[in-house]
């Protein structure tokens, strides 16, 4: 069953989450995770959503 589609609005907030396939890993290492957190950063201070 899909779930119920994202009420969108301006100024709404969304969690976001990521797992792999049967819950495995999405990151090889500690470095792998960090260029991630790094790239959300990056996206959010472009687009004006960081605090």
């Amino acid at each position: 069953m899909a779930r119920e589609m994202r009420i969108q609005y301006p100024g709404a907030m969304c969690h976001v989450m990521n797992r792999g396939d049967r819950r495995e890993a999405i990151f090889e290492d500690d470095e792998d995770r960090q260029r991630l957190l790094e790239t959300l950063t990056e996206a959010c201070e472009k687009t004006g959503l960081a605090p």
